[in-house]
């Protein structure tokens, strides 16, 4: 085990998940974060986060767009994060956190 275990290999990069998901709980809608690979078949694998917003934010287009300028901003990667919707959620823990 070690760090090479750890990269995700996009679009002929490494990629560690630890510093996609290090920018991402940066911006202040950002809860909780997870970073994966998700194959492509022309990429090799395309870097997902799934994010847990914080309260009074609401997933849409928007804040993916905003969410993924920011990563660019804090970690320059020359790969492009991918999002939809569907990787923005509600936090569903209770008040004791779980």
């Amino acid at each position: 085990m070690g760090r090479t275990d750890d990269l995700i290999k996009a679009q002929g990069y490494r990629i560690g998940p630890f510093e996609v998901e290090s920018a991402l709980i940066e911006h202040p809608a950002v809860l909780e974060c997870a970073v994966s690979a998700v194959p492509d078949a022309v990429r090799g694998n395309l870097v997902k986060a799934t994010v847990v917003l914080s309260r009074g934010y609401s997933a849409s287009e928007a804040l993916i767009v905003e969410l993924q300028e920011h990563v660019k901003k804090v970690r320059p990667h020359p790969i492009s994060i991918r999002a939809s919707s569907s990787s923005l959620m509600s936090s569903p823990k209770r008040s004791a956190g779980r």
